[in-house]
């Protein structure tokens, strides 16, 4: 299955989120910030997508301290080419729209 296959938007925001190293309390409240308070990640959900997303190697969680719980997680560079990919398909979305509204649209 390919990598470039269209996101979810919670698995955007968490990609996006980690474009600086977070864990994640961060990541929940990063995406949260991002999109406004439309997406809010219940914890089981984030660390599902987290596994999942580790799973593919768009993102590795980093060495944690002794003792700690609390893992941080940052992207690869695969992650990152996905991310791209995303933001050029999202663009391109936007730009059909637009230009199909400016086109004599009745809407």
């Amino acid at each position: 299955m390919p990598d470039f296959l269209a996101l979810t938007e919670s698995t955007y925001y968490i990609l996006l989120s980690l474009l600086k190293p977070q864990h994640g309390y961060g990541i929940m409240q990063k995406t949260e910030e991002m999109s406004h308070g439309r997406v809010r990640l219940a914890a089981g959900t984030l660390y599902g997508a987290l596994n999942t997303l580790c799973d593919k190697g768009w993102i590795l969680p980093l060495p944690g301290e002794d003792g700690s719980r609390r893992k941080e997680y940052k992207l690869t560079e695969k992650g990152k080419a996905v991310l791209i990919n995303e933001v050029k398909r999202l663009k391109e979305l936007a730009d059909n729209g637009e230009r199909a509204l400016g086109e004599g649209s009745t809407w």
